[in-house]
């Protein structure tokens, strides 16, 4: 039988709530300043912002469904059945409610008093829906609510009429659907995989919220739903299902402290490092914050009491440190509260100094009873912490020999790196280069002023499947751990890095692409904050020399290289192949010749340092984690010990693989 209708009353929501604070004019001017950047990240946030409107009001109980369709012709619509957006004229700016939410910043029913619209609310507190009515070609606002349906059109942020009613309606809600301005964004093409990913997450968030996403670009329509009755819990399991639980059962706990709200999930699996996910109002806090210190606090103190209390820790034994009880932790806290303070204008980090203590009151309690109603899942646990204790100790020592080597040595940077002359950390690079051919034509090419050359021998360890204690063991990591200075673990100081940026440069191949994901995996699990702080970069060698007489030009790409091909020459000659030297294929087309580079190493050092290193010229890619939880999940796929997910993984990518056989 078809589930009931949640019977939802439009009451306590009126353009009396709406309070503005500012107007709209300075979005379009300077879009980044709302929405991050004019990308694919700016892109798919103004999606967000309509559908954190949406939560908001699932969060409050006034709905339990929201739908989002990508439309055939670019525009995006967002449904919810919840209250519908006030369009009665408001009494101070003589203009509708809608009308105020769309077009003024700060607009909205979440800065009143208490007896405002919503007692949480994610999003940008109202900045939202005008940012996304600014930066949109065209929008269009339909509100079901009091027996009546309502409309309104906006170009380019700017109403088309008033607010108009066009039927009768039984039913309460909201759609708004909109068109980016292609004039202001790089790409206006959505990303379905992306989409999904963010929406599910907030699905995990919003417990008993049943969201529907449409791509109506395809033909037939791709429906995906999704619902979770389990919360966070449901998210830690989906989080851990490429890895080994060490115990079944998903510690959870939900409960209201004062005003707020506290949700915990947990389980511990057979990895290393740490995977905790924080979010203040469904808002993802990556710096954590006052929320993340209460849940640590409890942790350690709860397991070292337990472990004690059960002979896990004898007397003479240290307590478990932070580090000890983190090791495999998957993590996920969801906090609600009304007036959440974050530090920064991106919300990175939660500042409300209260929450800490309802975090450690609600999270000691909860676990102390888990360990004694779960006494298996509780000797996984503690027993996983002091192995990890064991290992950490090995681990350290490990470091201080690597460290005190250093030391004795007068702090001896390794031998093979050709360091560079400026003392000056903010103007140095570092390229961490493939192999000592390439590392020659790197140290040759540079510019010895400010750019360092660390070559590596072979492939690194692979350090998803290891402890710190085997990496230090591994020379060329070695090497790589004292020429960034930053020391490692728990001693980290990025303070201490030398070098502003550090560049992998690896062959365009298959080895070549496994040494950047071995690389890649070692920054992302061992220096995280180098990634976040925008260090570390991937150098883009052509693909492609393409010359016609003195003229020569680099492509990047195939594509590239046909249309400087096709600007080289007229008409179609026939097409001659030759064997270049030093490997390289050569092919002469009508007199423009295009070679192949194979390896970093067949370029000779002026070739390397104009098309590479030359900050004239060169192009880089920026290493960014956009999503936590999915880089988390794609590095355990493709570095983890597990083959089946890993041959899935390719299985399903296998169409988009670039083969250079």
């Amino acid at each position: 039988m078809p589930k009931a209708e949640k019977k939802i009353k439009a009451g306590g929501y009126g353009a009396e709530q709406i309070t503005v604070l500012e107007g709209l004019d300075p979005v379009r001017k300077r879009p980044g300043m709302y929405i991050g950047s004019t990308g694919p990240d700016g892109l798919h946030h103004l999606i967000w912002e309509v559908v954190d409107n949406s939560f908001d009001e699932a969060m409050a109980g006034h709905a339990d469904h929201v739908t989002v369709t990508l439309n055939a012709d670019g525009t995006v619509s967002v449904h919810d059945n919840g209250r519908g957006i006030p369009v009665e004229t408001h009494k101070q700016y003589k203009v509708s409610a809608l009308e105020l939410v769309l077009t003024k910043l700060h607009a909205g029913g979440k800065f009143g008093a208490a007896d405002s619209g919503y007692k949480v609310s994610g999003g940008l507190h109202g900045v939202g829906v005008s940012v996304v009515n600014a930066l949109s070609e065209w929008l269009e606002a339909v509100v079901e609510r009091d027996g009546g349906m309502y409309k309104q059109e906006y170009v380019r942020g700017a109403p088309k009429y008033k607010v108009k009613q066009i039927g009768k309606s039984k039913q309460h809600g909201t759609t708004v659907t909109f068109k980016p301005d292609a004039t202001i964004f790089s790409t206006v093409e959505f990303d379905l995989p992306r989409i999904l990913e963010h929406l599910r997450q907030q699905c995990y968030l919003t417990k008993g919220v049943k969201l529907t996403v449409v791509d109506a670009r395809t033909a037939p329509n791709a429906i995906y739903g999704f619902y979770f009755e389990g919360g966070v819990a449901s998210y830690v399991r989906h989080l851990n299902h490429t890895k080994h639980p060490k115990h079944d059962t998903v510690f959870y706990v939900e409960r209201p402290v004062e005003q707020a709200n506290v949700e915990i999930a947990l389980q511990y699996t057979e990895d290393y490092g740490e995977s905790l996910y924080a979010f203040t109002n469904n808002i993802y806090n990556p710096e954590g914050g006052s929320h993340v210190a209460g849940f640590r606090s409890a942790l350690t103190r709860v397991l070292n009491t337990y472990a004690r209390n059960k002979g896990y820790l004898k007397e003479k034994d240290d307590n478990l440190t932070g580090d000890d009880v983190r090791e495999g932790l998957t993590t996920v806290i969801s906090i609600k509260i009304p007036e959440p303070q974050f530090e920064g204008q991106t919300k990175a980090k939660l500042g409300n100094p209260e929450v800490r203590g309802y975090v450690e009151t609600v999270m000691s309690e909860a676990l102390a009873t888990y360990l004694e109603e779960h006494p298996r899942d509780a000797e996984a646990i503690v027993g996983k912490c002091v192995l990890a204790q064991r290992a950490r100790a090995a681990a350290r020592a490990a470091r201080d020999t690597v460290l005190r080597k250093g030391a004795l040595e007068g702090f001896t940077l390794p031998g093979k790196l050709a360091d560079c002359s400026t003392r000056d950390a903010s103007r140095s690079e570092l390229y961490i280069v493939e192999g000592d051919s390439a590392g020659g034509s790197a140290k040759q090419g540079r510019n010895r002023d400010f750019q360092a050359i660390l070559p590596l021998r072979g492939k690194i360890l692979n350090v998803e499947r290891a402890r710190l204690d085997k990496m230090l063991s591994n020379n060329e990591i070695k090497s790589l751990v004292i020429a960034l200075g930053t020391n490692i673990g728990e001693m980290f100081d990025i303070t201490k890095l030398r070098y502003n940026r550090i560049v992998i440069m690896t062959d365009a191949d298959v080895d070549g692409a496994h040494i950047r994901t071995l690389l890649l995996t070692l920054f992302y699990r061992y220096f995280p904050n180098l990634i976040t702080s925008e260090h570390i970069y991937i150098a883009q060698p052509p693909l492609f020399r393409i010359a016609k007489g003195k003229n020569i030009r680099y492509a990047f790409s195939d594509k590239e290289r046909d249309a400087i091909v096709s600007e080289f020459q007229k008409g179609k000659p026939e097409t001659s192949a030759e064997e270049g030297t030093e490997g390289e294929e050569t092919t002469k087309t009508g007199g423009v010749s295009i070679q192949r580079y194979k390896g970093l190493g067949e370029m000779n050092p002026e070739q390397l340092w104009e098309t590479t290193m030359n900050p004239e010229n060169r192009v880089m890619k920026l290493v960014t984690i956009t999503d936590a939880a999915a880089a988390d999940e794609t590095f355990d796929i493709l570095m983890g010990s597990d083959v089946a997910p890993r041959k899935k993984f390719i299985q399903t990518h296998a169409k988009n693989a670039n083969l250079d056989v």
